[in-house]
């Protein structure tokens, strides 16, 4: 997300997200949208691309999990505590 518009995009798509489902949490629907826009598909990745903490991304990528709501864990990686993701309609 490095210009005005791309940021504006990531918002407009957060927004859209917690429209569609207003029980999504505004971290959670902006896991859904940085993946829809290509920004970051593992958790460390989206936490740095934002400025929060990692573990918050992780605890809210597990809600998403639990909650079925069409994003799926590809993979771990034990040493960095990276969690990777993709829709489950993707490879």
């Amino acid at each position: 997300m490095s210009t005005a518009a791309d940021i504006e995009a990531y918002f407009d798509l957060v927004a859209a997200h917690q429209r569609r489902d207003p029980a999504l949490t505004p971290l959670q629907a902006g896991i859904l949208s940085g993946a829809d826009l290509g920004i970051a598909t593992d958790t460390r990745t989206f936490a740095r691309a934002l400025g929060i903490a990692h573990a918050l991304v992780l605890r809210e990528l597990a809600a998403l999990v639990e909650r079925d709501v069409g994003i799926r864990i590809i993979r771990r990686d034990e040493r960095t505590m990276r969690v990777f993701y993709a829709f489950n309609s993707d490879g």
